[in-house]
């Protein structure tokens, strides 16, 4: 018998994982409540002062180089390239030490995260072909890690911890599908000249790599001059964000190194605070990896996202927009593509990989949690919200996308946490040997 899923992780694997979960767990009550004001504020007496505070246009550096966008974009097109690039930290972080560095093990959430990304992209396809939604179907690919695993928080010990795990690897395949779609075909305006320019400073990373830097400023100048470089070519500049995550030296810093001054970990205490996870013996010199992931992913998830939603899910629904998305095609291919198309393509997928031996399902999860789970991966919203920005120049499609995609990731929400709800609570008994 196979014992490698049933060896307990080590402490240095076990320890970021458990701070990921908890700080994404413990963020998504803030982002929904983010979310209900940004939809109270834009419904209210005061919804021009929301619309203006968002239109407001910023610029930084002088002449030839000047950045001007609005506070918006502003989130949208810098502060999210910190989020994306502790997801990148964290892609990085599972493939190397986490669940994907068994390829085998996270066959099935790889193959779970590829069905629910095509079919979602498929169904949305066929309610806007032909149609000025058509470009959105990337809309509905992503799932929400915030919100996910803070409706599994919410149902605490009636769901096995593999359900967790299987989200976490499928929603981490999921943001890196996402990424891709942003990259190849959410990009305009292609520069050759700062493209290429992008492309030196990823050689200069590697070379900081290679030398065995880990200190902070190094890696922050060049992530701003890569964000700008990405920001000039067209290429959307979250990109930046999530290329500069996955470069980030995994190697341990040698003992002389860890012995300077570190001005990460002085950061560290200004962090917002987690909720915590169980504590050990220290673990002694971590990667550049995890401590940037340890100072950043408490700000990214209990600030920058949440703002991220106050600046984008603040849709009016007067004057007739409401009445239009409901029978908008891109309204109802968001909602089905989300509701219908992830449970569908999850489940399936995952049941064929499993009965044809290419994967097996994690300890105490039964067919009923693999279905609840899949419904949950519903919950697009961050991602779902920021595709559907990029997607339409005109205000009313982007407009009718939010609402499907606020109103698919309520259904999901209530769906997958129902089914879960049902599932047994215990695994069934395994025969003796």
């Amino acid at each position: 018998m196979d014992t490698r899923s049933k060896t307990p992780r080590s402490d240095r694997t076990e320890r970021p994982l458990l701070a990921f979960l908890a700080t994404e767990t413990g963020s998504a009550g803030i982002l929904l409540a983010a979310a209900v004001l940004a939809l109270a504020w834009a419904n209210s007496p005061w919804s021009s002062a929301y619309a203006d505070l968002w239109s407001t246009h910023v610029s930084l550096l002088p002449g030839h180089l000047n950045i001007d966008l609005s506070l918006r974009h502003w989130v949208d097109d810098g502060l999210m390239a910190l989020f994306f690039y502790v997801i990148g930290l964290e892609i990085a972080r599972e493939w190397a030490h986490g669940e994907l560095r068994d390829r085998r093990a996270a066959a099935l959430p790889a193959i779970a995260a590829f069905a629910g990304m095509a079919v979602p992209a498929l169904i949305y396809a066929a309610f806007n072909a032909g149609g000025d939604g058509a470009h959105g179907w990337g809309i509905p690919m992503a799932t929400d890690i915030a919100f996910v695993l803070g409706a599994l928080a919410l149902l605490g010990p009636r769901v096995p911890p593999g359900v967790r795990v299987f989200l976490l690897t499928l929603a981490i395949i999921d943001d890196i599908g996402a990424i891709a779609v942003i990259a190849v075909f959410y990009t305009q305006d292609l520069r050759v000249g700062w493209l290429a320019a992008a492309a030196a400073i990823v050689l200069a990373i590697l070379v900081l790599r290679r030398m065995r830097a880990w200190r902070g400023p190094a890696y922050a100048v060049a992530g701003v001059v890569l964000w700008f470089a990405v920001l000039r070519s067209g290429i959307h500049p979250t990109i930046a964000g999530v290329t500069l995550g996955l470069l980030t030296a995994m190697s341990v810093p040698s003992a002389a190194a860890t012995d300077a001054p570190v001005p990460e970990r002085e950061a560290e205490a200004t962090a917002p605070a987690a909720p915590a996870a169980p504590v050990t013996d220290d673990p002694g010199p971590r990667s550049a990896n995890e401590r940037f992931q340890a100072v950043l992913h408490p700000w990214t998830s209990y600030a920058i996202v949440p703002l991220f939603a106050l600046a984008n899910a603040g849709v009016g629904l007067g004057g007739g927009v409401l009445r239009d998305a409901i029978g908008s095609p891109v309204t109802l291919g968001v909602v089905v593509a989300l509701v219908v198309g992830k449970l569908a393509g999850i489940t399936v997928a995952s049941l064929a990989a499993v009965r044809s031996g290419v994967g097996t399902l994690p300890t105490g999860v039964t067919a009923r949690h693999l279905v609840g789970a899949a419904a949950l991966a519903g919950i697009g919203f961050t991602v779902s919200l920021f595709v559907a920005e990029l997607s339409f120049d005109d205000p009313l499609l982007t407009d009718e996308a939010k609402v499907g995609v606020l109103v698919a990731s309520v259904l999901a929400g209530g769906l997958g946490t129902a089914l879960l709800v049902r599932a047994p609570t215990r695994p069934p008994a395994e025969p003796e040997p």
